[in-house]
């Protein structure tokens, strides 16, 4: 049995194929959470930011981590107001 393409099968071959990769292979962005939060661990404290929405936790005197007070507040609210967010 002898088998033979024609130039027009196999362009609409690879090209089905191609398609069939790239949706394979590619995913919303909504749907990864890959680098939504940044931390920073300072001797001075740790501060965890959502990059998403821009909220934030902050705890200060990093002597025990049990007895830390978490202060949490949103970066463009607290900025835009430039108000102290430890009460």
């Amino acid at each position: 049995m002898k088998l033979i393409l024609d130039p027009k099968s196999l362009v609409i071959g690879l090209a089905t194929a191609g398609c069939a990769f790239f949706l394979i292979g590619s995913k919303s962005q909504q749907e990864s959470d890959n680098g939504k939060f940044q931390t920073e661990i300072r001797p001075n404290g740790i501060v965890i930011l959502n990059t998403q929405n821009g909220d934030y936790l902050f705890a200060a005197d990093m002597i025990d981590i049990r007895r830390n007070q978490w202060i949490k507040g949103e970066f463009y609210k607290t900025f835009n107001k430039l108000e102290d967010n430890k009460k």
